[in-house]
C-alpha cells in the first residue's frame, strides 16, 4: 500500500487477523488499512483510535463500531454463535478501566464470554473478597492497575489459575507513569503471575484469550 504492508497471513498463522494500532497514523491511513484487512477477513480490531480517525473509517466501513472507554475501533462480520467462556477482567480504580475495556473488547472479538468486575482495588480490599467464589470459578484473570500495582499479586493469592497483570500509567509522581506498577507486578511473590507491557489491555486480552482456548 506504500505506507504499509499488510499481513493477510496473520490469522494463519496466529488465529487472528492483523490488529491496527492507531496511534501515529493518520485517519486515512488507518481506513485504507482496515479496508484491506478485511478485503480478506471477517474481523476488525484498531487500537489507539480516536473519534476523527473512527469518523474516517465510518465513512469507509460502515459497520464499524467505536468504543470510546477503551479507543477502540471493531468490525465483526462472522459473530461467534457459542463464546468460551471463563475470561474475567478487574481493575483496581475506575481510571484504570479504559485499558481494562481494551482487554474485554480484544478477548471478546476474539470469541470469549468476558465477564467485568471494575473498582475492587486493595484500598477497599472488601470490595475484592465479595468477589472471590466468582473469581475462583475463572480460567485466567486480567487484572488491570496502577498507583502501587498490588492487585495482581492480591488476586493470584486467591485463584488457582493463570493471572495476567496490567500496569496502568494512572497514579501520581512516584508511580513513574506505570513503571512502579510494572516492577511491583514482575516482582510478585504470588506464583501463576504474568505481566504485560505498561497500558497494554491489547496484549493482555489477547493472551487471555490464547490461554482460555487452550484449557478448552
Amino acid at each position: 500500500m506504500g505506507f504499509a504492508k499488510v499481513d493477510h497471513h496473520r490469522a494463519l498463522r496466529k488465529g487472528f487477523p492483523e490488529v491496527v494500532f492507531g496511534q501515529g497514523k493518520t485517519p486515512e491511513q488507518i481506513a485504507a488499512i482496515a479496508t484491506e484487512i478485511l478485503t480478506r477477513s471477517d474481523k476488525l480490531l484498531v487500537t489507539r483510535a480516536t473519534p476523527d480517525a473512527f469518523a474516517v473509517v465510518k465513512a469507509a466501513l460502515p459497520n464499524a463500531v467505536y468504543h470510546p472507554q477503551a479507543n477502540v475501533i471493531t468490525l465483526d462480520r462472522a459473530p461467534t454463535s457459542t463464546r468460551r467462556r471463563g475470561v474475567i477482567v478487574l481493575s483496581a480504580g475506575t481510571s484504570d478501566i479504559p485499558v481494562a475495556e481494551e482487554a474485554a473488547i480484544t478477548c471478546e472479538l476474539m470469541g470469549n464470554e468476558v465477564e467485568r468486575s471494575y473498582d475492587v482495588g486493595v484500598a477497599g480490599v472488601h470490595r475484592l473478597l465479595d468477589k472471590v467464589p466468582q473469581l475462583q470459578q475463572a480460567r485466567v484473570l486480567v487484572v488491570v492497575a496502577g498507583m502501587e500495582g498490588a492487585l495482581p499479586s492480591v488476586v493470584a493469592g486467591l485463584v488457582r489459575v493463570p493471572v495476567i497483570g496490567v500496569p496502568t500509567s494512572v497514579g501520581y509522581g512516584a508511580s513513574f507513569g506505570g513503571i512502579t506498577a510494572l516492577l511491583a507486578m514482575l516482582n510478585s511473590c504470588a506464583p501463576g503471575t504474568s505481566v504485560v507491557n505498561i497500558d497494554n489491555g491489547f496484549g493482555a486480552g489477547y493472551l487471555a484469550a490464547l490461554i482460555n482456548l487452550g484449557r478448552e
